[in-house]
């Protein structure tokens, strides 16, 4: 089995947001959801910048979806998470549990 690729956290933050947001994933609403869940702002360079190297990393892919007149007829990219995405979100869950597992007492909120 192949090594799923390394991502940083904005990287995961942006596939779970388009797992999240499911078929209807694009752009303005992966950063309305980066927002609203993790408290993330991001420009549109750098998210755009962000989708694209997940796309070469083969975690992401994109189909155009017609224009609305809203958009004056511009179609939209809609984001979906590949199987290798998946994989590689999986994966970074079980080092995540592994890592917490054993930490809990020591991690839990002060009682007052």
């Amino acid at each position: 089995m192949t090594t799923p690729a390394y991502l940083g956290e904005f990287e995961h933050l942006l596939l779970l947001a388009v797992l999240r947001l499911g078929s209807d994933a694009y752009g303005l609403d992966i950063a309305r959801e980066l927002d609203a869940r993790a408290g993330r702002s991001v420009s549109r360079g750098a998210l755009y910048t962000s989708l694209d190297r997940l796309e070469d990393k083969g975690l992401l892919r994109w189909k155009p979806s017609p224009g609305s007149l809203a958009r004056s007829g511009m179609p939209r990219r809609l984001y979906a998470v590949t199987p290798a995405g998946l994989t590689a979100l999986r994966a970074w869950r079980g080092t995540l549990r592994r890592m917490w597992r054993g930490l809990e007492d020591l991690l839990k909120e002060p009682t007052s």
